[in-house]
């Protein structure tokens, strides 16, 4: 199992703490994804968002492809998942940009491929918005569009949202048959489209019983295509502590939720915008992601146990999220992963 992190770009995770310790600049991203390198993570995802949704549109947030463009050059064993959204970038754009990342990388640039769901920021950055079933047509063709640029010079295609005559992409990616392609989704619409043009299906947290099911009905799906099976992800958000006592006292100080901090009202069209599978509880609003439903939470065997039924079910990446983000993922990594041992 390989653990990874979300990188902050937006200052935390907790939508009704106003501090984490961990600013949104890009001498943190630095200084943590440089750090996370020697303590044994293998991966980071670089969330793309122009407006933070976790502390109101107000708050600062990093860019996402020029930080990973920057990360690329200072990192060097890191793979660089970086999340892009069809409706901000033209497909062949997006092909050569992230082909020149993934050289600066020597091949460690993936991609996360997002559907967008928040329609204020669509209309703050003068995007149109599409609703649900169209955003997943337009992801589709991209998703054509950039596979045919990376992997055949002279590419033509013809969509209903995209026309490309004679495409020439050089240098091709470095990776090949080209960067990782990890895309999530509750809805059928999602599944059957990762399923069919995507690479690994990551998943909101949730417990394992839940993503066994998930990730069995993926597999049956890809199968069914002929297809080789995916590399399936979880999100999490950890909370290790010596005790069981330390890490309740923990989730009761970040689950103190507060219906007025600013996040709430993005979380809202988040809810409205997305189509999932369950019920979102105002727990799952103070944490971002679901992250406390994978239960990674209380004493190092506990956490250990826990990651074995997750790995029973068929996953093979954890995306870790913690508060503050530098000073937790130490303690994971030294209690849990305990890399060298």
């Amino acid at each position: 199992m390989r653990f990874g992190f979300w990188l902050p770009v937006f200052g935390g995770w907790l939508r009704n703490v106003e501090n984490e310790q961990m600013e949104a600049t890009w001498d943190y991203a630095r200084r943590l994804a440089l750090r996370a390198e020697d303590l044994g993570y293998s991966l980071s995802l670089i969330a793309e968002l122009n407006l933070n949704d976790i502390k109101g549109v107000e708050a600062p947030s990093l860019d996402a492809w020029s930080t990973a463009a920057a990360l690329a050059a200072v990192t060097k064993k890191l793979e660089l998942m970086v999340a892009v959204r069809p409706t901000f970038h033209n497909p062949a754009l997006l092909a050569k940009q992230a082909a020149n990342i993934d050289h600066i990388s020597n091949g460690r640039l993936t991609l996360n491929v997002v559907s967008s769901w928040w329609a204020d920021e669509a209309t703050k950055y003068g995007i149109a918005f599409d609703q649900h079933d169209d955003r997943y047509a337009r992801t589709s063709e991209w998703l054509d569009v950039i596979d045919g640029c990376w992997s055949r010079q002279n590419f033509s295609y013809s969509g209903g949202y995209y026309k490309i005559a004679d495409n020439v992409l050089s240098p091709k990616p470095v990776s090949q048959p080209r960067p990782r392609l990890y895309a999530g989704g509750e809805s059928e619409t999602a599944k059957n489209l990762i399923a069919q043009k995507c690479d690994a299906y990551l998943m909101h947290g949730d417990d394992p019983a839940t993503v066994g099911k998930k990730i069995a009905d993926m597999r049956i799906r890809r199968e069914e295509l002929g297809l080789p099976p995916l590399v399936y992800g979880i999100a999490a958000y950890a909370i290790v502590r010596d005790s069981e006592a330390e890490a309740k006292k923990e989730v009761e100080r970040i689950t103190n939720v507060q219906q007025s901090a600013r996040g709430y009202a993005n979380y809202q069209q988040w809810i409205t915008g997305s189509n999932l599978e369950q019920k979102i509880s105002l727990e799952d609003y103070s944490v971002s992601n679901r992250g406390l439903r994978s239960g990674l939470v209380g004493t190092p065997e506990k956490i250990d146990e826990r990651l074995q039924e997750f790995a029973d079910v068929g996953v093979d990446l954890v995306l870790l999220q913690s508060s503050p983000q530098l000073e937790e993922m130490e303690r994971f990594s030294a209690q849990v992963m305990r890399p060298g041992i």
